[in-house]
């Protein structure tokens, strides 16, 4: 049985409560809801804007980022955003937070499905967790950019 959701982001308040994941939804037009991932905690955060029927998506991550290695830290999301099938991360500018953000635009679409919406959440929670060891290695660590984004993108082989 399909049902008939009456605005974009109902379909996504239902994936959350059948996911039992609190979150919270003070406006029509926004989600916020707090996942656990692998390494961290990640807020995610749903957008819907009407006037381009675009739905926005944001995950930050539990990474605040040092002032003092701003300039490195862009180096390195360079080299972490050459390697995404889709999405960006980028540094919050008002909580200098790691986040990784994907905009969908559905015009002639009643909104999007429940796949889409899926797909998004699962896309980004990898993502995070896949290159959060390399930002605190960065962070952390006082690696390099490039030796931080390597170690994230080793495959390892075998069997332990």
């Amino acid at each position: 049985m399909e049902q008939d959701f009456s605005h974009p982001l109902d379909l996504v308040e239902e994936i959350f409560v059948a996911n039992d994941w609190s979150f919270e939804r003070a406006v029509a037009d926004e989600l916020v809801a707090d996942i656990g991932g692998r390494w961290a905690d990640y807020s995610l955060m749903f957008g819907w804007r009407d006037d381009l029927a675009m739905l926005q998506f944001a995950c930050a991550c539990d990474l605040r980022i040092n002032l003092d290695r701003r300039g490195a830290f862009y180096e390195m999301l360079s080299l972490v955003n050459d390697q995404m099938p889709l999405g960006h991360f980028t540094i919050d500018p008002t909580s200098n937070l790691l986040v990784f953000r994907h905009s969908s635009l559905m015009r002639g679409q009643s909104g999007p499905t429940i796949e889409q919406l899926e797909d998004m959440v699962e896309l980004a929670l990898a993502e995070c967790d896949r290159f959060y060891p390399a930002f605190q290695y960065m962070i952390w660590g006082g690696k390099s950019a490039s030796d931080a984004v390597a170690a994230a993108l080793l495959e390892p082989v075998g069997r332990a």
